[in-house]
């Protein structure tokens, strides 16, 4: 059975750094692209940033984009999201996802194969 387990977050001021930490097992890594997601007005979750599984592409949505940098390394399991210039409006729980395919991550609710149970974000003013 698939299990992510998500570390990193925590407290910030406006303007900091956080680095979120995802732990994968009991799934074939390579074969899954890897994203992280959170919670949106209207949406149950919505698509931050995804990592193609050799590590070869990177997507991110426009508000993070130039903020955020998400990397993997297939040898240890593991995918981070590194988190810079924190705004307020990214507070949130944030959810380390998998599928094996990245269009699934741009769906408008999107329904992806694995899940972790989240970290939270919280970005003071």
């Amino acid at each position: 059975q698939a299990h992510l387990v998500e570390s990193g977050g925590g407290l910030v001021q406006a303007g900091g750094s956080l680095r979120l930490h995802c732990e994968a097992s009991g799934l074939m890594f390579d074969s899954y692209v890897m994203g992280w997601l959170r919670p949106a007005p209207g949406k149950e979750r919505e698509f931050v940033a995804a990592i193609f599984r050799d590590g070869s592409a990177t997507y991110y949505a426009d508000s993070v984009k130039g903020r955020f940098t998400i990397s993997r390394d297939n040898a240890k399991f593991t995918v981070d999201l590194q988190m810079s210039m924190l705004k307020p409006d990214d507070t949130a729980v944030y959810y380390c996802a998998a599928d094996p395919n990245i269009y699934t991550f741009h769906a408008s609710n999107p329904d992806l194969e694995h899940w972790g149970q989240g970290t939270l974000v919280t970005v003071s003013s």
